[in-house]
């Protein structure tokens, strides 16, 4: 089906189940521990052995020798994997350094060497038995020192109108610098495969959120046919855009069971989940701003320098920018250092949700400067259209409802203007705002749908479900489409035997695997309805059966004695070209601040979402309160530390990297506006998980800027950013 004109009326418009707040249909699952991860496919191929991944004590250089007979020797192993005897291996499309490493190595923790054993305790102890000798070579680890040295490798800017000319005239002004650290996905479910071949067949049981990039990447690094791999992942446990790529764990995996010939199970250690895996890399932004004295932003600078390994793309912090905010003369830029640290790729809401960070303090700033209300500042600069295209419209742009309606519901109007007025005994109170905005993309996904003569539709894909509740919103749709009770649907996901969706990731998921599996049921209804002799146009899919020209069928009946099978594959066209899809919100956080110790709490949180047809409201409401905690952990405490004499992530592991518990987040409130976007899919959804980070991270900064009167632009903004400059206390 190709999806090239805005969605009409169509079956999903019933809202009889899609729309409705339906719990989990796999909740049951993964509530008794029944929903099986990567790691515990225990049973599904015999005599599996164990893999321990050896990675690279250095960051830069190369392996002098590595000497492995005694580990070799040792009780239980069976093999070990080197760049010796793994046999050539390319690299995969979507992965920037080589998964496994010899005798250049790119990154510390790079994989060398898997030892597979008869337990992992076996495994674990012989690996620890190979010596190493490396020739350490000198690399660049400090993101600050690559900018102040020029010691970048690409520059992309896009320039609308005079920037520079027009910053010099600018009535008011700002120019500000503001950092964000390296962050880890820091999921609790490592990444983890078991690899099995039946000759030259590959299966892999893995933790993977895109199934058909993996399925390619990994036959193209063994040089295989595509056609000989299946991967197979039914339940991810978190991924937050860690898990989007082909990594370490499903190489050696594949590499060390083909060498054992038997079948292997690797997960990788913690420490690597931050070192041996991608991250998101930190960033330093310069935001120039300049408006008329009446508040309307007349230019907008926005460049930002982040580092990545040879070939890595940099993060697209000013992505946002391009289109948040209206304004004439604009400049935005990315710099891209090479640095020698592991790879920076996708982390959740990749590009706006650090961008976010900084250009949302900037309008607060400026704001205050202006003299303006920070939520009349941004209503008065909203834009309905492209500023670099004014011809090109947003399909729907609701950014100043979210806003008012947010402020009505948080109780914006009783804020303090001046900082550091409102105490509760001895903490400081603060309220603040931030714009949410994240880019609707839009991919190809297909879908198979059956009905069997029980009257039961099944819906395969390879779709995947990270605790999203991707299981859910598609047993939604094919029951509104077919007419059938939920639990008449069966969803099958995860599994490259199946058709090929849109995948997890980049709030794509959602909106777009919905509209496979739409596509894949228009196909579906045809067949019955030819079967019933009613005219598919007409048909009415209701109550377990098909009705229409005065006859009527149950959906059972029509398929006795046979099975319905229907495939498709949502195609979308250039509407995505012909009008601007994105997502906006705004969030609100009040925040306490301890006098004394400069302690911060968080006290509540609202977020307000403009994001189309909202398919489970429940779900939904799920996905944006745990983007919302995340945005917590990125404003407060969430920093990879790097140790820029040897170049690798310090705290690598959840002891050391801290993120949010429940103690340190409140009551969550959210609200979905009442929309729907036909220029989007014939879901007339959009995305909506990534959309609750957006801004958040900001939000707290502006509500202890408002607590406080001191202006942190250096995130995590950890107590001894805030101590010693604190306003007096009360006697």
């Amino acid at each position: 089906m190709k999806f090239d004109t805005p969605a009409g009326t169509n079956p999903i418009d019933q809202l009889k189940v899609v729309g409705q707040p339906v719990d989990r249909v796999d909740g049951r699952l993964k509530t008794t521990g029944t929903a099986r991860y990567a790691y515990e496919q225990h049973d599904v191929v015999a005599n599996q052995a164990y893999g321990h991944v050896l990675g690279a004590g250095i960051a830069k250089g190369r392996i002098a020798a590595m000497d492995t007979a005694r580990a070799r020797a040792a009780p239980g192993v069976i093999a070990i994997v080197t760049a010796e005897n793994a046999g050539k291996l390319a690299k995969g499309s979507r992965n920037v350094a080589k998964l496994l490493g010899g005798p250049v190595i790119d990154h510390y923790h790079q994989a060398i060497a898997l030892v597979v054993a008869e337990s992992f305790e076996q495994a674990r102890a012989a690996a620890q038995m190979i010596r190493v000798e490396y020739t350490r070579t000198d690399g660049h680890f400090d993101l600050a020192h690559a900018r102040e040295t020029g010691a970048k490798t690409t520059d992309s800017d896009k320039a609308v109108g005079d920037f520079a000319a027009n910053f010099g005239r600018a009535e008011v002004q700002l120019d500000a610098t503001y950092t964000t650290p390296d962050q880890s996905h820091a999921q609790m479910e490592p990444q983890a495969s078991i690899a099995a071949w039946r000759g030259d067949k590959l299966t892999i049981w893995t933790s993977n959120q895109m199934i058909d990039w993996a399925a390619t990447d990994i036959a193209k690094t063994l040089d295989i046919p595509r056609a000989n791999v299946r991967i197979i992942s039914p339940f991810i446990g978190g991924g937050f855009g860690g898990k989007l790529f082909l990594r370490a764990d499903i190489l050696l995996a594949a590499v060390g069971a083909r060498i054992a010939k038997r079948p292997v199970k690797v997960a990788l250690q913690r420490p690597l989940i931050a070192n041996n895996t991608t991250h998101r890399a930190a960033t330093i932004q310069r935001i120039r701003l300049g408006a008329s004295k009446d508040g309307k932003l007349t230019v907008i600078g926005h460049e930002s320098w982040s580092g990545n390994l040879a070939d890595g793309e940099p993060e697209d912090a000013v992505q946002q920018t391009t289109l948040l905010y209206a304004g004439a003369h604009r400049l935005t830029g990315t710099r891209l250092a090479r640095l020698d640290l592991p790879e920076g790729n996708a982390m959740r809401a990749p590009g706006e949700a650090p961008g976010l960070l900084a250009l949302e303090i900037a309008m607060d700033e400026m704001a205050e400067r202006l003299g303006m209300d920070p939520i009349e500042f941004r209503a008065l600069n909203d834009t309905q259209v492209d500023p670099a295209d004014p011809q090109r419209k947003f399909s729907q742009r609701r950014l100043n409802d979210c806003l008012r309606i947010g402020a009505e519901r948080f109780g914006w109007n009783q804020r303090s203007a001046k900082p550091g007025q409102v105490r509760d005994g001895q903490w400081l109170i603060g309220t603040g705002v931030a714009a949410a905005f994240r880019n609707n993309v839009v991919m190809k996904s297909a879908a198979r749908v059956r009905l069997n003569a029980q009257g039961i539709v099944t819906v395969e894909t390879d779709m995947t479900d990270i605790g999203t509740g991707s299981y859910t919103i598609i047993a939604q749709t094919a029951a509104e489409m077919m007419g059938v009770p939920l639990e008449r649907v069966v969803v099958k996901l995860g599994d490259s035997s199946f058709p090929a969706s849109a995948g997890s990731g980049g709030q794509w998921g959602g909106n777009c695997s919905t509209a496979g599996v739409y596509a894949a049921c228009v196909k579906l209804r045809e067949q019955v309805a030819q079967r019933a002799g009613i005219d598919a146009a007409t048909a009415n899919f209701a109550d377990g059966r098909i009705s229409g020209g005065g006859r009527s069928m149950v959906l059972a009946e029509a398929a006795a004695g046979q099975e319905f099978v229907a495939e498709d594959v949502l195609e979308f066209g250039d509407l995505d070209k012909k009008f601007q899809q994105s997502t906006f919100g705004a969030h609100f956080v009040e925040v306490a601040v301890h006098a004394f110790t400069a302690e911060v709490r968080v006290r509540r949180m609202l977020a307000v979402c403009a994001s189309g047809r909202i398919l489970n409201p429940k779900t939904a409401r799920s996905q944006v309160i745990g983007a919302m905690a995340m945005g917590v952990g990125a404003a407060l405490m969430e920093e990879l530390a790097v140790d820029e004499r040897l170049g690798f992530f310090v705290n690598h592991d959840l002891a050391g990297y801290e993120v949010p518990v429940h103690a340190d987040i409140p009551h969550q409130e959210v609200v979905f506006l009442d929309e729907t976007d036909p220029v989007s899919s014939p879901m007339k959804a959009k995305g909506v998980g990534e959309l609750g980070i957006c801004g958040v991270g900001a939000a707290v900064a502006n509500a202890i800027y408002n607590a406080t009167g001191v202006r942190v632009r250096d995130y995590p903004i950890t107590l001894d950013k805030l101590i010693g400059k604190l306003p007096p206390s009360e006697a």
